[in-house]
């Protein structure tokens, strides 16, 4: 496996204002030679499982003052999401099968068995050699960077607040009663992140008329579980969009009408990279 670059984007805004970082860790599309020779399935299907997008959704807040972290790697060749100990003994040989991990035993674990609808990515399982070192190449330079840069927020700011921004299928939310939500966050049902900063969250997608739940379906997975820890001032909070606003599921193409929800989500994106900053554009203080 040849990785001459690193496997993540990570934008600077000229002048940091409080600690905000957007990350996208799931809409790597960059599918390497050495990829596509180990697996059978055409790059369309692989990229189903993409949060296809969200990176140029996320762009407009180094303008903003806020970093930006997103993925070139694919997340069927690594889930940035998940921990580099979530292995599949199905898709790795000589790992011990986890009975408690139900992501890992769907076959979504740090290497994927499957992308969406059960498709099998790889017709046997690779020896624990290559799986680590993919998760070497890939997996430990964007926690890495993630690491550091939340380390950066906190030594800069006193506090770092990390919005993980994510797509779901719109199937996902059909077995939810009433009417679906537009949009998911995720906070570990109040561990990852401290409740201001929640709240400004919804307030920012709700004042674009969109409609959010929170915790469910999806209530934050490894980058949330990692790292949130509100009291000592860490924060995260994971944003998951319901594709079909923004992109044809089918076609993993932007919509016709791409721009105008680009615009909107680039209002919220600019509401949240100036949290706790007041208008007089003085920081407030972090808990």
């Amino acid at each position: 496996m040849s990785q001459p670059d690193l496997p993540y984007v990570l934008t600077r805004p000229d002048s940091w204002q409080s600690g905000v970082i957007f990350a996208s860790p799931h809409s790597g599309c960059e599918y390497p030679d050495w990829f596509m020779a180990e697996t059978a399935l055409p790059i369309p299907v692989l990229r189903s499982s993409e949060d296809a997008f969200i990176d140029r959704l996320i762009a407009p807040a180094v303008a903003c003052g806020a970093a930006t972290l997103a993925a070139r790697v694919p997340r069927c060749i690594v889930d940035l999401n998940r921990g580099p100990d979530e292995i599949d003994p199905l898709v790795v040989k000589g790992v011990p099968r986890h009975p408690l991990n139900q992501r890992t035993l769907a076959g979504l674990g740090v290497i994927p068995r499957v992308v969406s609808q059960g498709r099998v990515i790889h017709d046997r399982p690779m020896d624990r050699t290559a799986a680590e070192r993919r998760i070497d190449l890939c997996w430990r330079p964007y926690h890495q960077a993630l690491s550091g840069l939340i380390a950066e927020a906190r030594a800069r700011f006193g506090q770092a607040i990390l919005i993980d921004m994510h797509s779901m299928p719109h199937d996902a939310l059909s077995h939810l009663q009433g009417t679906p939500p537009d949009m998911v966050l995720g906070n570990r049902h109040g561990l990852s992140a401290a409740a201001r900063i929640s709240d400004a969250v919804c307030e920012a997608v709700e004042s674009e008329g969109w409609r959010i739940r929170r915790n469910s379906p999806f209530s934050g997975a490894y980058i949330c579980a990692a790292y949130g820890r509100p009291a000592q001032s860490v924060h995260v909070v994971q944003l998951e969009i319901d594709r079909s606003l923004y992109m044809d599921e089918a076609s993993i193409k932007p919509r016709p009408d791409f721009p105008k929800f680009a615009d909107r989500m680039a209002r919220v994106v600019t509401r949240l990279a100036a949290l706790d900053i007041d208008r007089s554009g003085e920081r407030i203080a972090a808990e």
